[in-house]
């Protein structure tokens, strides 16, 4: 499965704040990159991702945003660096750019 046209217009959009950005389609679903580093994934079910490094990580983690992890046939649980996005800033362009200037402002 892979994102929709309407996702990746949101998505850009509410992030629209941060100014000019680039994405690209790549692990089953789509980067998000601010002067070329990449902040945010677009998975394939429309959920939105932030990068932790640092600092910003254990924010996320004390906050209890959700981890992404997987696993593959069997094999033990591999943790990403990104954390899911809280509704309240899918709905608040404002906040969800303040999030990512707070992510990259780690990576």
């Amino acid at each position: 499965m892979s994102v929709s046209a309407a996702d990746i217009d949101f998505a850009l959009e509410l992030f629209d704040g941060l100014g000019p950005l680039t994405h690209r389609k790549m692990m089953g679903g789509l980067c998000l990159y601010s002067d070329g580093t990449i902040f945010a994934i677009l998975h394939s079910d429309a959920s939105l991702w932030l990068k932790g490094a640092g600092d910003w990580a254990d924010h996320m983690t004390a906050e209890c945003w959700e981890l992404w992890t997987y696993s593959r046939d069997g094999k033990k649980t591999t943790a990403m660096p990104y954390w899911r996005l809280p509704d309240a800033a899918l709905d608040d362009p404002d906040e969800a750019c303040r999030l990512a200037r707070a992510a990259l402002a780690c990576l």
